[in-house]
């Protein structure tokens, strides 16, 4: 019986189910016993122990809502019946911005176990391919993040975590917008608007607000975090938006991530890189940005201007790198059809005086 028990609480980070110590020979007035106040225990959730007397921590917790929505009678680290999906998963994974709760969890379809503290079970059909994430069986990040957007109604978090997933190379942008169309969640404002970013090329949230606006005013549309070669394959820089016929880059620098030494000097000698070969750079800050945007769009327009009057283009390159929109699909369209891209306009630029 101990054996049994000891053997199941490793697997399952010092927990187990009702229906596993029951299994293990633990009498139903043990279980009672041990988990009351005081008790070597702790009920964590309907039907799910915590075996100790310390507070659960973060992966534990996630666990035990996996192991409250599983099916009693399967193996609940199987992944086959429920899995951590959403913020919670994406937190666990080490997304930037993700929130580790509430708890949602992949339910397949047709059980539907209440909803219980934080955990919020999600019956599903479509049962994705799940992974194990620091011992917890979780969807698989691209499906995690469809979720999380499905349910997450602040449109900045939607756009910066789904960003961070795709930043962080764990999706495409172009097979996560096929998942958020799948999921049929992409027609909500903030995920179609987040999913457009992100196969634009924009990459947080900064971004999107410089791509809103820029798209406000008269100026040519940019790359995004296009990769900029010199003319013998070297790599130089990546900026946040780079405008080709002109040569102009845009840089927006956060604090956050340049306030060491080492940063900022990093940041100055992309600047250097980008500039000896003939690129006008304009910087800023997401704070400048979002409280003094005419001054931005001023800065860049007289920067646009001075490239278009240049006899010679930089000597630069962009590779890997290609400009697509989203256009909305035909009211006709089946929902899971896959996703539409159409390449942009052919580039024109625009005359001197209207830049």
């Amino acid at each position: 019986m101990i054996t049994a028990l000891a053997r199941t609480a490793q697997r399952q980070l010092n927990m187990a189910t009702y229906h596993q110590l029951r299994q293990a020979g633990i009498p139903a007035a043990t279980i009672s016993g041990r988990s009351r106040r005081e008790g070597p225990w702790q009920r964590l959730l309907p039907r799910v122990y915590l075996l100790q007397t310390g507070p659960p921590d973060t992966r534990q917790q996630a666990l035990s809502a996996v192991l409250y929505a599983a099916h009693p009678a399967a193996d609940p680290l199987s992944g086959a019946t429920a899995a951590l999906t959403g913020g919670a998963a994406l937190a666990l994974l080490g997304i930037r911005d993700a929130p580790p709760g509430p708890l949602d969890v992949l339910v397949r379809a047709p059980r539907s176990p209440a909803a219980a503290g934080r955990v919020r079970p999600c019956p599903t059909s479509r049962w994705p391919a799940t992974i194990h994430i620091s011992g917890v069986p979780s969807a698989r990040p691209i499906r995690a993040a469809a979720d999380f957007a499905a349910r997450t109604d602040d449109a900045d978090l939607v756009r910066s975590v789904l960003a961070n997933v795709v930043q962080g190379g764990w999706c495409h942008p172009h097979d996560l917008h096929a998942e958020l169309r799948a999921g049929r969640v992409r027609g909500r404002p903030a995920v179609r608007a987040a999913a457009a970013e992100l196969v634009a090329g924009v990459r947080s949230i900064a971004e999107g607000r410089a791509r809103e606006t820029l798209a406000a005013t008269d100026l040519p549309a940019p790359l995004w975090n296009a990769r900029l070669h010199a003319p013998d394959g070297a790599f130089l820089a990546s900026p946040d938006a780079y405008w080709l016929e002109e040569g102009v880059a845009l840089e927006i620098d956060s604090a956050e991530y340049h306030y060491t030494r080492d940063a900022w000097q990093a940041t100055l000698h992309r600047r250097l890189r980008l500039e000896s070969r003939g690129v006008l750079v304009a910087s800023t800050t997401p704070g400048l940005l979002r409280d003094r945007p005419a001054d931005v769009i001023a800065a860049l327009r007289a920067l646009l201007v001075l490239g278009a009057a240049r006899p010679a283009p930089p000597q630069v390159t962009t590779r890997g790198h290609t400009q697509l929109e989203l256009p909305l699909p035909p009211a006709s369209a089946p929902p899971l059809s896959a996703p539409t891209v159409c390449a942009p306009p052919a580039y024109a630029p625009k005359a001197r005086d209207t830049v």
